[in-house]
Formats: C-alpha cells, structure tokens, sequence
C-alpha cells in the first residue's frame, strides 16, 4: 500500500501529535517489574545509550543501538563492493538477543511486585495485596523516607495525608508502576511527573460515595436544628430552647457545586427531604441531573439561588479558593455552607468575613486547607461553624469498600489491566482491550522493525499510521495502538524510558516525534477491528533502501492472521512474515541458486532457519529474500552472505 494512496483513500485524521524536542533523560532506571510486551503499563526500561545527539524535532538512533545489522553493497564496474558492516552486534549481545531479550532490555522480573502502603487501609484490602504481592506497611513516613523506600517498590497507596510529589517519582528510578489513592480526591499526586514517568495513578471514587453524601446531609441537618452548638450548650448546664431555633429544610434550594457522584448522591439524599436541587458542573449531563429531578445552572445562578451550599468539586488550580469575597457577595443572606470536599475551594478569610457580615449565617466544614488545622485557627473557635475531623469517608462499610477497591485497581494495574478508576490513563473498556490484544502486539513490532530500518544521522521526525478497517470511525479508537507503535519506535534507542498508554503520547511530543493517524475504510468482516497497519517513517535515511516506499518513506505493513501478528509489505515489496525472533532481508537479483547458497552458509554457521520466502516483480530481476532464523547469526556470518554474487545489500532484524 503506497503512502500517497492511503493519504488519497483516507476516511479521516484522528489526529497530529507536534512539539518541540525534550532533550532531558531519566537516569539510573531501576529493574522494571511489570509484564513485557503486550502489557498496558508494564513497559521495559532500556539501558544508555553512549551516544547519539538529537537533532532538533527528531529522536536520533544512538551509534551503539543495535536495533538491527545492515550490509550495503554498491557496485563498482561489474563487480559488488561490500561495505563494511555498520553498527555491530557482539557475541555476547548476540546470544542474548536469541533468547529474546537483548541487553538492552531489563533484568529478569520478580515473581511478586512489592507494594508499599503508606497509610492505614482496612485488614481486607491488606489481605487481598498480600495474595498478589509483597505487601510493606509504613505509615508516617517523611518525604526523605518516602523516597527511600519508594525506589524498591513497584506500587504505593496512600490516603490524603501523603504528598506523592515530582522528587518521590524521580527517586522511584523508573521503578514505581502504580500509586493508588484509597479515595476520590488525587489533588495530593503529582498527575503530571506521575504521567512522565509512566506511572499509573488509580483511585477509588465508588465504595465511599454513599458515606460522604450520607456525611453531607448530617452537617445540612445540624446546621439547620443547630444540633451541635445546642449539645455544648446542654453540657455546660445550660437550657438555651430559644437561642437555637432552626430552620426547615422543606421547600429550600440546595445548591449542589459538583454533580459528581458525591454530588448525585447528596441530590436524592435532599430530595426526600422535600428540597429543591440545583447543581453546577460544567461537565455534568444534563438527561443524568433530570433523572434525579435536579436543575443543572451556571456557577452565578448556583450563588444567587441556593440557600444550603454542598461543595463537592475536587481542588484543582482553576477552583482553588473559587468561595471567596467575590463568591460570597453573590449570595443570598444568611445561607449556611457545607464543604465536605477539600478545604483549599474555600478561601479561609473570606468565609469569616461573610460570617461575619452574616452573608453566611453557618457553615459546616469536614475539610480543611492544611489537615489538621492549626489549634490557633479562627475556623475551630466560632460557635457558627460545626466542624469534624475529615470524617465524609469513616464508616465502617466505607471503609472496607476503600480498601477493597484499591487493592483491586493496584493489582489490575500491576498486571497490565486498564482499570475504570484510571486517573492519568484513557479509559478503554475492558472488552475492547481483550479484542486488540494481537493487534498491539503486531503495532509495536511494526514500530520496531520501522526505527530498526532507520540509518543516517537525521533521526525520526515524522511518523504515520494507517490503519485500515472496515469499522466506522465512532467505533474505532486507536489511542491503545497508537501507544504501542510509539512503544516500538522510541524503547529500543532512547535511554531509560518506558513507554506504554500511561505517556506514550506526552513522549512522542517531548522526544519531537509528529505523529499523523490516518483511517482507511475497509471492505471486510465487522468482526475484525483492523484489517492492517502501516506504520510509515517520512524523512529518514534507510540502512536498507528496499524498505523505501515510492514516497521514500520508510514503510511498513502488517496484519493480524489467526492471532499470529504478520509483516505483509516492506516498501514496494510484498512479503509474509511471522513476526517473531529474528529475520534476514536480503535484495538480490533473481537468479538460480540464491536460496541454497545463503541456506548452505547459514547451515554451516549453525544457524536455524524457520521459513524462507522470496518476493520478485519480474523473473531475472529484482527480489527480496526473506530469511526467518532461530538463532542470530554472527556479523561475519551476514558479512559472508552479503559477498554472495547477486546480493545487493542486506539486512538482519531482531523483532522479539
């Protein structure tokens, strides 16, 4: 398939990936512990490179990498010249590459990941780590301690009390896989060093919804019959009936400030009370609130109508301290405010001001901008303000669902499943995972057989892959094959990166690699969700010119034949190989006795052949001789073949 054809037939670009080149490098990588290829996460640290600058916009093949071994030959009056052979594999390199992991690929795995918890979580999820890993429970760790014990662990949980920073990732080395957050709130890990590092970042949102919805309407109701100030009071000797005189929930707006599914849960909660719901969430569905009988409205009419506040948006930069004097100024007189979220959406200062003014006649706070606050704070001495101890989440039953649920989600992770709690991951359902498992497999050899066939000084710049199915474009999502092929290109020859769904998107843009997919409809069986891939690098020098396409691309092309993945096409050449261990391409004139001269050579240097095909246009000229090996030839080997008479350049990759 020729690239001007895919760019004429394409149904649609699902996107382009640009930006300028990143020339920092991780160091020191510790041993990964994930699965191999085809795992989500779990992808492998490559060791340094020692040398190889990049140009500007390009990953440049280090001098040592030794993605494959080329033989060009040139002809020189009658006769074929053999250049020396570039980039050579040493014997022992050699025999590792044979076994399928090269040294440029991590040390074996263990047989359990180690799993720090760093806060307390209920005996259940303890118990179910334990039966999947090595479980070390630490608590009240320092930052320094944290940092220590995080480069010797392949997953952390923490609650909300453990900051989980950009130095805590770094000093992991590569090695920290997952960090699961038993809660909602993830605005204590660091997404965007924990995305570079392609780590992970899980949580569990579901199993303490109930509890702190159920939290919610304990501090509404306790506000509204002043329950609290009127036990300290009867403790005191004191029979105050007139001084806490409340107020009717019946027939009051309730305004919801995120309908997530704390805020979901909160709005049925108050509609049995007979209240009126309203909610503000600019990513809220409209059809999900009118189920519930609520009215989704903008942030302002949210302030000018609500008589009870529930706060349950996370912190983020856009709504850290969104409840301040201009906030408050908004609101009716006298409404009491609940924030069982996170303390930082609430500026401190402007609350007591609005208190003060009665704009706000209580509020009741479960949460705080530094947990716990200081004794001295002005929060801890109103008597209008009913506060508790971070408490939305402390039951019982919420607490064993937590923990249970992390440790799933932990364990999932570890093992290379995408979980539906992913923080920094696309979520792809499960089903969709199972069905292109082959097909990730076939995307990132093709990416490595493409960065395998690229020579030169130039590097990689510019990448397209096509993919060709005969599926709609609504029913096609190639970000999990997208991950792979950028595993493929960029594992091999960039020094301690791992790559997988978590940052394969933020490396292409930081290595400067312009990613273009390109969907090519397909007549075929719906049942099959890609017909081919073709993976295509455009503006690279080549170490085997029949790879060239007739755009001068360096081009690829495979499929997925019986769960098997296949290279089809290299160039303008048509080919079928398994793509497993090792391959010799060889362009050759066609001429008789080619095959048994490189059989006869590979025979006597003890090398096994597993298949052996050859692709010509016409008799007597032009072919590629594809040779598939079970054992990885010397360079003296290939530099021997490569004098065979006809035989006008060649080339050996490694493909595991």
């Amino acid at each position: 398939m020729a690239a001007a054809a895919a760019a004429t037939n394409c149904a649609t670009r699902t996107g382009v990936l640009q930006s300028s080149l990143a020339t920092e490098h991780k160091q020191n990588a510790a041993p990964d512990s994930g699965r191999v290829e085809g795992s989500l996460f779990m992808g492998k640290p490559v060791g340094t490179s020692t040398s190889g600058a990049l140009d500007s916009g390009s990953v440049a093949l280090p001098a040592d990498y030794n993605g494959c071994s080329a033989v060009e030959d040139r002809k020189r009056g009658n006769g074929i010249k053999t250049s020396a052979v570039s980039q050579p594999m040493t014997t022992t390199e050699a025999k590792s590459a044979a076994s399928g992991r090269s040294q440029l690929q991590d040390s074996p795995l263990p047989t359990k990941p180690t799993i720090l918890v760093a806060e307390k979580l209920d005996k259940q999820g303890i118990e179910l780590l334990k039966e999947h890993g090595n479980v070390d429970c630490s608590y009240n760790l320092t930052l320094k301690d944290l940092c220590a014990k995080v480069s010797l662990c392949d997953a952390l949980i923490v609650r909300s009390g453990t900051k989980v920073t950009r130095e805590v990732f770094e000093a992991s080395r590569g090695r920290l896989k997952v960090v699961g957050r038993a809660g909602v709130g993830i605005d204590n890990v660091d997404l965007e060093a924990a995305t570079e590092a392609g780590c992970l970042v899980v949580n569990a949102p579901t199993a303490n919804t109930v509890a702190a919805a159920e939290h919610v309407i304990a501090l509404m109701t306790s506000l509204a019959r002043n329950v609290a100030q009127a036990n300290a009071s009867m403790k005191q000797g004191k029979w105050e009936r007139a001084k806490y005189t409340g107020v009717s929930l019946v027939d009051k707006t309730l305004a919801i400030m995120g309908f997530g599914k704390v805020g979901s849960e909160v709005a049925r909660r108050a509609k049995g009370l007979g209240m009126k719901v309203v909610a503000y969430d600019p990513y809220a569905a409209q059809d999900r609130a009118r189920a519930i009988g609520v009215e989704l409205v903008s942030f302002d009419e949210a302030l000018q109508t609500g008589d009870f506040f529930s706060l349950n948006m996370p912190l983020t930069p856009s709504t850290a301290k969104i409840f301040n004097d201009s906030a408050f100024a908004k609101m009716k007189g006298g409404v009491r405010i609940i924030n069982a979220a996170r303390g930082g959406v609430i500026d401190d200062d402007a609350l007591i001001r609005a208190l003060d003014s009665g704009k706000v006649a209580q509020a009741g706070l479960d949460v705080f901008s530094e947990e716990p606050p200081p004794k001295d704070s002005p929060l801890l001495a109103r008597e209008d303000i009913v506060v508790t101890p971070h408490l939305g989440a402390s039951t019982i039953e919420a607490q064993e669902g937590v923990a249970i649920e992390i440790a799933e989600a932990v364990i999932n992770g570890l093992q290379g499943t995408l979980s539906s709690t992913a923080v920094n991951a696309p979520m792809i359902p499960s089903d969709l995972i199972a069905e292109l498992e082959p097909y990730t497999v076939l995307a990132q050899r093709l990416g490595r057989i493409a960065v395998s066939l690229v020579g030169g000084t130039k590097g990689i710049r510019d990448v397209t892959i096509t993919y060709r199915t005969s599926r709609d474009g609504t029913d096609h999502d190639t970000r999990l094959l997208r991950a792979f092929v950028i595993k493929g290109l960029v594992e091999p020859i960039v020094s301690d990166t791992v790559v997988n769904i978590v940052n394969a998107d933020v490396i292409a843009k930081r290595r400067g690699l312009r990613i273009t997919e390109v969907r090519q409809s397909a007549d075929g069986d719906d049942d099959v969700p890609v017909e081919s891939i073709l993976v295509q690098v455009n503006g690279s020098e080549s170490k085997f010119a029949s790879s060239l396409a007739e755009d001068g691309s360096i081009s690829v092309l495979g499929r997925v034949e019986s769960g098997i993945p296949h290279l089809m096409k290299v160039g303008q050449f048509s080919v079928d190989v398994v793509l497993e261990g090792g391959v010799i391409f060889c362009r050759q004139r066609d001429e008789p006795g080619m095959i048994g001269r490189v059989a006869s050579l590979l025979g006597s240097g003890h090398v096994n052949v597993s298949f052996m095909s050859v692709t010509r246009h016409r008799p007597k000229e032009l072919a590629i001789m594809a040779i598939g090996v079970d054992d990885v030839p010397t360079e003296e080997l290939l530099a021997e073949i490569s004098h065979i008479p006809h035989i006008e350049e060649m080339v050996y990759l490694n493909i595991n």
